[in-house]
């Protein structure tokens, strides 16, 4: 994927409804403590962009047809994303770890992003299985 010394680029999907149950208080402590946690990884090179998602939004099926709501299930909320740099995807899941909000029940998806550009004869996501 990279040199050994270079950096990576790891999409973090950020996935669960962890703040359902809780207090306004304890929310905003996650928060607050998130907003540090991720002050510290910009800082150090280990993040790049990142951002919370609207509950709103819609789905576009392969007929093309369009429904509200950007997702079926409760459990399956994708509620952000964000970009980690690292030198490996067991790297950038340990900084994933390391999210105070993972205590509150959110959980995170760590994929590293494919710079190559899409290819039929070169197994990818996209390329069919079989």
């Amino acid at each position: 994927m990279s040199a050994p010394d270079s950096l990576s680029e790891y999409l973090v999907i950020s996935r669960g409804q962890w703040d359902k149950d809780l207090s306004p208080e304890r929310i905003q402590t996650a928060i607050d403590e998130f907003y540090s946690w991720i002050e510290v990884l910009i800082a150090q090179g280990k993040m790049k962009a990142g951002q919370r998602l609207s509950d709103q939004g819609s789905t576009v099926s392969k007929s093309g047809i369009v429904t509200d709501g950007p997702f079926g299930e409760t459990k399956e909320v994708v509620g952000g994303f964000w970009f980690f740099l690292a030198h490996s995807l067991e790297e950038a899941s340990a900084l994933a770890a390391k999210n105070p909000c993972l205590q509150c029940g959110l959980f995170y998806e760590v994929r590293p992003v494919e710079n190559a550009r899409a290819n039929a004869f070169v197994k990818m996501t996209e390329t069919p299985q079989g």
